[in-house]
């Protein structure tokens, strides 16, 4: 069965922003399905949009940011 959007559902969403960009963290349940944390990075491209772009790595200042934002997604779960 492929992928459909109209099934995925966003419980909970927050985010943690600085200079360069955000990392978003939400929790998604997909068909009424067990509820999953998403983390994801976005970055400011040339124009000051925001743009998708691999996770990777977290630095030590954006893990202490969503930590936080983990913990409350957590009670949502």
């Amino acid at each position: 069965m492929p992928y459909d959007s109209s099934l995925d559902t966003q419980v909970f969403t927050r985010f943690w922003e600085n200079d360069s960009g955000k990392v978003v963290v939400s929790v998604y349940s997909y068909n009424q399905g067990l509820k999953k944390l998403q983390i994801v990075r976005e970055i400011k491209d040339k124009n000051g949009e925001f743009a998708f772009a691999k996770l990777g790595r977290l630095t030590k200042e954006e893990t202490e940011g969503i930590l936080p934002l983990i913990q409350e997604a957590l009670k949502s779960m």
